[in-house]
């Protein structure tokens, strides 16, 4: 489960991505939810001008989606999504296809690499091994029948940087970084879904080397039930067509990297040979990751001599890099607010972060890491 912040975050930066795209009906609940979410918060904020300062951003945030029932009503700014939408319908096959989906798929050349992220070093050398020296020896891998690319699960409690890691793997690999969420893929204004997937796996395959990621994967290809939906039934089969042509196509390095915080919950097919051949647990933070994370949000803050990372993170065992990232930014709420009222010399104390993580539950619980145990074991 994600802290409240968090969940407010992820539903701003959702929300404004699919407003950038001309998404209207997207960006509008987005929207909504991130106003909500900041609603919550206004009601836990322990003094007046938070209280205030947080309602006025659920405000804003309110205004943005009604905004946008405005702007599909009168066609304003209408996306290029919208407007090549209308050659697919009438040219099935034409390159427009392609030209569409490049609206709504966000592609990067990510530059962060491994020594920027915290800890996981095993995690890390397992995907060094299992993923780039493919890429990075291509002649050796030649020799020995080694594919280059392929599908890769990451799979873990929430917050545990998954995301990260791929733009990591990314930046190590110089891949083009395919970023999609399951709700781009299924919007109704970017086409049939089916055929979002297909456009999605051509612009990989025309990249020298790419990744694919999409993030909450479960709920793009979940388990299928007889009493599913038929847009679902006939999702599942493409995509899995998909995976197996580009895994099967020497001359493609496409790999597809999937995320998920619930695995038991995606189909059984993809798990199988050839689909996700490497599923990568994505553990809690170790110590040395908690202190790197600690250090990563609060260097640039002006803290006391009190702050000893090495010490905090000891405390913060069982928490979650989100979690981590929470206690960090709540700790500075205080002297920034002190700040505000004219105290230039206030500063990020430890007893201020001790109060914020007496008051902060780990995300995380015993029963979820357990379960995790026992899909793992189900799995190899």
């Amino acid at each position: 489960m994600l802290n409240p912040y968090d969940n407010f975050e992820r539903y701003k930066q959702r929300g404004l991505d699919a407003r950038r795209a001309g998404q209207w009906d997207a960006a509008r609940t987005y929207l909504l939810e991130a106003s909500r979410a900041m609603l919550e918060l206004s009601k836990q904020a322990t003094g007046e001008p938070l209280k205030e300062a947080r309602r006025a951003t659920a405000q804003k945030l309110l205004e943005l989606a009604r905004d946008c029932d405005e702007a599909k009503k009168s066609h304003r700014a209408v996306s290029p999504v919208s407007r090549k939408r209308e050659s697919v319908d009438t040219k099935a096959g034409d390159a427009t296809d392609t030209d569409a989906a490049s609206d709504w798929m966000i592609k990067e050349k990510p530059d962060l690499k491994f020594d920027d992220v915290a800890g996981l070093e095993e995690v890390k050398s397992d995907i060094k091994l299992k993923m780039l020296y493919p890429f990075s020896h291509p002649e050796l891998a030649k020799k020995f029948g080694i594919k280059a690319g392929g599908g890769v699960l990451f799979y873990g409690p929430p917050g545990t940087g998954k995301t990260m890691l791929a733009k990591a793997t990314a930046g190590e690999l110089d891949a083009a970084f395919f970023v999609v969420s399951p709700a781009d893929i299924m919007s109704k204004w970017v086409g049939e879904a089916e055929q979002n997937i297909k456009k999605l796996f051509d612009a990989a395959k025309a990249e020298k080397r790419s990744i694919i990621f999409i993030d909450e994967i479960e709920a793009l290809i979940p388990a299928r039930r007889d009493d599913g939906s038929s847009v679902m039934q006939r999702v599942v089969p493409q995509i899995l067509q998909s995976v197996q042509g580009f895994v099967e196509n020497k001359e493609s390095s496409v790999m597809l990297m999937g995320a998920t915080n619930v695995p038991w919950q995606l189909d059984p097919a993809m798990l199988r040979p050839g689909r996700f051949d490497e599923k990568i647990y994505i553990p809690l933070p170790d110590k040395p990751a908690r202190e790197k994370i600690l250090e990563i949000n609060l260097r640039k803050r002006p803290i006391a001599t009190d702050v000893l990372y090495a010490s905090i993170a000891q405390k913060l065992d069982g928490y979650s890099g989100a979690d981590i990232k929470y206690i960090c930014d709540r700790a500075a709420i205080i002297p920034f607010m002190k700040a505000v009222a004219g105290d230039e010399d206030e500063q990020i104390t430890r007893e201020m972060i001790d109060d914020v993580i007496a008051q902060t539950a780990k995300s995380v619980t015993p029963q979820m890491l357990e379960k995790f145990d026992q899909w793992r074991e189900a799995s190899e």
